[in-house]
C-alpha cells in the first residue's frame, strides 16, 4: 500500500529543506490563501497542516475555523467576516480550538456563541476559556440523578418529573407553548441556586426580544445566561451556539453548581448543519441531512449529566427543543433526539385548540429517570395517577355515543374531567412545589368531587394562598396536610375526612 510519502516524494526533501535552514529562535508558520468565499463558507489552499476545529486568522481581520479536510484544500466555517474579505487574502493557521470566556460575570448576560457581548454593556471578565468541544463525562464521574427540578408545571412535576441531570426533549409543533413551558421553567429557578443558560439558534430577531424581556420581567435574568445566534447570524455561529451554551453550563457543573440549559431549538440546528455540509459537498443521507448529524446532537447532549461528590457533585440539565411538522413524532431529526434523550414532553396540536394549557399530551410524553428523582411524598401522592388519567380519556370517549355507564365508571370519569381542569394552568404562572403538593393531597381526599368544573380554579387559587401562608412542607405529616385542607375549605370536608 503506498503511503503518503510515497505518493508525494517530494514532500520529505522539502520537509528536509525546512530542517537544513532552520536555526534557534526561528518562528516558521503555515500560510495559506483563500480561494472562493460564500454562503458563510470558505475554501483554502496551502494549509499542510490543518486540523479539524483549528482556529483561523485571515489577513482582512475574519476568523473561521477547519470544518473540511480535502487533499487540496481545507474547508473553514466563518465565525466573523469583514467587508474586506476576499480571494486571494493570506490565511494563518493558529493550531488552537475554539474557546469561549467563561466566569460568573456571565449570569445576566446576552452574548454570541464567541462570549462576545449583545446587549450593549462591556464585555464581561472571565477567568478561563472553555472548549467548546469537549468529551462528555466519563462513567465513572457519574452520579444516579437524585434530585428533583421542579419546572412549576404542575403536570410535569406530578406526572412527567425532571431531575437534576436529565435530558428532557420538549416536542411538538411551533406556536403550541413549547417555549412557554421552558420559560416556566427557568422561571421557577429563581432562588433555587440553578445558574440558567438560554440558546436561542436561528431565531428571529423579535423572539429573542421577547424572550429576554419575559425573562427580565419575572426578574429571571438574573441568573441567566443568553446565548444568541440569530437567523442573521453566520450559519457558523448558529451551528456553534449550542455548543457554547453547553460549555458555560460545564464550567459551572466542574465548579460543583446546579445548571440548565435550553436549547430553542435543535431541529433549526440540525438544518443549519445540513446547509453547512451541502456546501462543504458532503454526501448527503436520509432527508438530505449528513451521516453523522446524530453524532453531533448526541456528542451535545452526552454532555448533560449529574457528576458524583468526588468530582463537585454538580449537574447539567438539557431541555432540548425540537419542532414537529403537522405532529409527526416519527420524523428523522426527532426520533434521533428522543433516542438520545431520557424522555420527552409533546405538545398536542389538538389538546391545544381545545382549550387544554399546557397542550401536553400525557400518553406520549415520557420521563424515564425523573420519577427516582422525585420526592417520596410528591410520588405517593401522585401514585397511579397517570394510569387513572390515561384509563379516563379511554372510557370518556364511550360517552360521546350516549353509552349507559356503571356508576363506578361514572365516578371515574367525574374524577378524570376534575383532574384534567386541575391540571391546566396559564403560562408564565409556575406554581411551588407545596402547592402541587397541596392539590394532590386535596384531590385525593375528595375535596373537589362535589365541585363544579368552573369553580375548580377559584379554589385552587384559596389552595395556592392557604398554603403559602400556612407553613406547611413536603416532610410534614400526611394527617396534618388533610386537615388543614379540610379546614379551609368548609366542614362539609372535615366531616368527610373524619
Amino acid at each position: 500500500m503506498k503511503n503518503e510519502y510515497t505518493r508525494k516524494p517530494g514532500l520529505l526533501k522539502k520537509q528536509s529543506d525546512w530542517l537544513d535552514h532552520y536555526r534557534p529562535g526561528m518562528s516558521i508558520s503555515e500560510q495559506g490563501s483563500v480561494i472562493s468565499i460564500g454562503d458563510g463558507i470558505v475554501w483554502i489552499t496551502g494549509l499542510p497542516s490543518a486540523a479539524m476545529e483549528d482556529i483561523l486568522t485571515i489577513e482582512d481581520g475574519s476568523r473561521a475555523m477547519v470544518f473540511d479536510l480535502n487533499d487540496d484544500r481545507v474547508g473553514a466555517i466563518l465565525l466573523h467576516e469583514t467587508d474586506a474579505l476576499t480571494a486571494g487574502n493570506i490565511v494563518y493557521l493558529s493550531a488552537q480550538a475554539l474557546t469561549i470566556p467563561v466566569s460568573n460575570a456571565l449570569q445576566g448576560r446576552v452574548i454570541d456563541p464567541l462570549g462576545l457581548p449583545l446587549d450593549g454593556k462591556q464585555a464581561p471578565q472571565s477567568t478561563a476559556l472553555y472548549p467548546l468541544e469537549t468529551l462528555s463525562p466519563a462513567i465513572t464521574s457519574r452520579d444516579f440523578v437524585h434530585d428533583p427540578l421542579y419546572t412549576g408545571i404542575k403536570v410535569i412535576d406530578t406526572l412527567i418529573p425532571i431531575g437534576k441531570g436529565q435530558r428532557q426533549l420538549i416536542i411538538g409543533d411551533e406556536g403550541i407553548g413549547r417555549t412557554s413551558v421552558v420559560l416556566d421553567t427557568v422561571i421557577n429557578q429563581r432562588g433555587k441556586n440553578v445558574n440558567c443558560i438560554y440558546v436561542l439558534i436561528g431565531q428571529k430577531r423579535s423572539t429573542i426580544v421577547n424572550i429576554i424581556e419575559t425573562l427580565r420581567n419575572y426578574n429571571a435574568l438574573e441568573y441567566t445566561t443568553v446565548v444568541v445566534a440569530e437567523a442573521s447570524a453566520l450559519p457558523g455561529l448558529q451551528h456553534l451556539a449550542p455548543f457554547a451554551g453547553c460549555a458555560i453550563a460545564e464550567f459551572w457543573m466542574q465548579q460543583g453548581k446546579d445548571t440548565l440549559v435550553v436549547y430553542d431549538d435543535l431541529a433549526t440546528h440540525a438544518k443549519t448543519y445540513r446547509e453547512l455540509s451541502l456546501l462543504l459537498r458532503r454526501p448527503p443521507g436520509r432527508e438530505a441531512y449528513p451521516g453523522d448529524i446524530f453524532s453531533v446532537h448526541a456528542r451535545l447532549l452526552e454532555r448533560a449529566t449529574c457528576l458524583n461528590a468526588a468530582h463537585g457533585g454538580g449537574s447539567m440539565t438539557a431541555l432540548p427543543i425540537v419542532e414537529t411538522k403537522q405532529g409527526e413524532i416519527a420524523a428523522y431529526i426527532p426520533t434521533n433526539l428522543i433516542s438520545i434523550t431520557d424522555g420527552q414532553i409533546y405538545l398536542d396540536q389538538s389538546l391545544f385548540v381545545g382549550g387544554f394549557r399546557p397542550a401536553i399530551d400525557i400518553a406520549k410524553s415520557v420521563s424515564r429517570i425523573g420519577g427516582k428523582a422525585q420526592h417520596p411524598r410528591v410520588k405517593e401522592e401522585a401514585g397511579h395517577m397517570k394510569l387513572d388519567y390515561l384509563q379516563f380519556l379511554e372510557l370518556e370517549v364511550f360517552t360521546r355515543f350516549g353509552a349507559r355507564l356503571e356508576a363506578t365508571m361514572e365516578l371515574a370519569i367525574r374524577r378524570g374531567r376534575v383532574l384534567r381542569e386541575i391540571l391546566k394552568q396559564d403560562r408564565l404562572s409556575p406554581l411551588s412545589i407545596t402547592s402541587q403538593m397541596a392539590w394532590l393531597v386535596a384531590f385525593n381526599d375528595g375535596v373537589f368531587d362535589d365541585t363544579e368544573l368552573e369553580k375548580i380554579p377559584a379554589q385552587l387559587e384559596k389552595l395556592d394562598y392557604e398554603v403559602t401562608h400556612f407553613g406547611l412542607t413536603l416532610d410534614s405529616p400526611r394527617e396534618q396536610w388533610s386537615k388543614a385542607i379540610a379546614s379551609w375549605f368548609g366542614p362539609q370536608h372535615r366531616d368527610k375526612q373524619q
